[in-house]
C-alpha cells in the first residue's frame, strides 16, 4: 500500500506536519476536558471524526477492508482508545509541555517493541538510550513533585507515562497498518473503532455537550482526521524508528500553545528532562537504516 517510493526526508516532513496538527488538537482537547470531562470530550470528538473520515473515504471510492486489515484496525483502535483516555486525563492536570515531554519515551519503547514484534535489531545504542531516557523522565517527574498541586500533577504524569507505553505499541502497529491500508481507510477505521469502544460506556457516562462546545469539538475532530491521514501516509513510506523522531517537534508546539492558551510557564525541570530524553532517542536511532527493512518484510 505504500505506492511510489519517496525519500525518507519527505516522509519525515509529512509526519512533522501531522504532529503539528495533533499538537493544536491537544490544546483544543485540554480545554474541552476541563469543560466537559475526558470521556465526553473524547467520545464526541471521535464521533465527529468518524463521520468526517467516512465521508472522505466514501468520496474516494473506499472499499471494505480485508480480514487482515480489519484485525489491525481493531487492534490499533483498542490501543488508541485506552491511550487517548489516559493521555487527555493527564493533560488536564499537567502543563502541555510537561505532558508532551513524558511521551518522548515512546520512540525508544517503539524500537524495543519493533525488535520483539517485527524482528528489528536492538543494539547497545538502544539499551544505553533507554537508560538515559529513564533518567530524563525522572527529571521531569522531580519537577512535578515540586509543583504546588504535587499529588494531582504526579497522578497526571503517571497517566501520561502509561499512555506513552501504549503509544509505543501504537507506533509499531501503525507501521504494519500502513502496509495493509491507505491513509483514508486508517483515519476512518481508527476513529470508528475508538468510537465503538467508548460507546460501550455511553448509557452511563455520555452527556450531550452545550452548543458552545460543538465548534471546538468539530475543530478538534478535523485536526485529528487530517493528522491521521498525514501520519498514515508517512508511515507507509519510512521506518517506525526514523519517523518516531517527528514526535520531538511537538515540544515546541506544546510549550507555545500552553503559554498562549493556558498561561503555562515552561519549567526548567521539564526543559532539562525533555532535552535528555530527546538526546537519548536521537542517539538510539542514529545510524539506523532509513529504508524499508524488516518492517516491510513483516507486513
Amino acid at each position: 500500500m505504500s505506492g511510489a517510493r519517496v525519500s525518507p526526508a519527505t516522509a519525515l516532513g509529512v509526519a512533522v506536519l501531522g504532529i503539528a496538527l495533533f499538537s493544536v488538537m491537544d490544546a483544543f482537547m485540554k480545554a474541552l476536558v476541563l469543560a466537559i470531562g475526558v470521556y465526553n470530550a473524547l467520545l464526541w470528538r471521535t464521533g465527529i471524526a468518524t463521520l468526517m473520515g467516512a465521508a472522505a473515504w466514501k468520496a474516494r471510492g473506499g472499499r471494505r477492508p480485508g480480514a487482515r486489515a480489519l484485525r489491525i484496525h481493531a487492534l490499533r483502535g483498542g490501543v488508541t482508545a485506552a491511550m487517548g483516555l489516559l493521555f487527555f486525563w493527564g493533560l488536564a492536570r499537567v502543563p502541555m509541555a510537561q505532558a508532551i515531554s513524558l511521551t518522548y519515551i515512546a520512540p525508544i519503547l517503539a524500537l524495543l517493541l519493533a525488535a520483539v514484534v517485527l524482528g528489528e535489531r536492538v543494539g547497545r545504542r538502544t539499551v544505553v538510550a533507554s537508560i538515559a531516557a529513564l533518567a530524563g523522565v525522572l527529571v521531569v517527574l522531580a519537577g512535578s513533585a515540586r509543583m504546588t498541586l504535587a499529588d494531582e500533577a504526579l497522578a497526571g504524569s503517571a497517566a501520561i507515562l502509561t499512555s506513552a507505553c501504549l503509544y509505543a505499541a501504537n507506533l509499531v502497529i501503525a507501521r504494519v497498518q500502513a502496509q495493509a491500508a491507505g491513509p483514508g481507510e486508517i483515519a476512518l477505521f481508527q476513529s470508528g473503532v475508538v468510537m465503538v469502544v467508548l460507546a460501550l460506556a455511553a448509557p452511563w457516562l455520555a452527556v450531550v455537550p452545550a452548543a458552545a462546545h460543538w465548534p471546538q469539538l468539530a475543530t478538534a475532530a478535523a485536526l485529528a482526521t487530517a493528522s491521521l491521514w498525514l501520519l498514515g501516509w508517512a508511515y507507509a513510506h519510512a521506518d517506525t524508528g526514523f519517523l518516531a523522531m517527528s514526535e520531538y517537534s511537538s515540544f515546541v508546539h506544546a510549550a507555545l500553545l500552553g503559554w498562549l492558551v493556558f498561561g503555562e510557564r515552561l519549567s526548567p525541570w521539564t526543559l532539562a528532562g525533555a532535552a535528555i530524553i530527546v538526546a537519548a532517542s536521537l542517539y538510539a536511532v542514529r545510524g539506523r537504516n532509513l529504508g524499508g527493512g524488516a518492517l516491510e518484510a513483516a507486513a
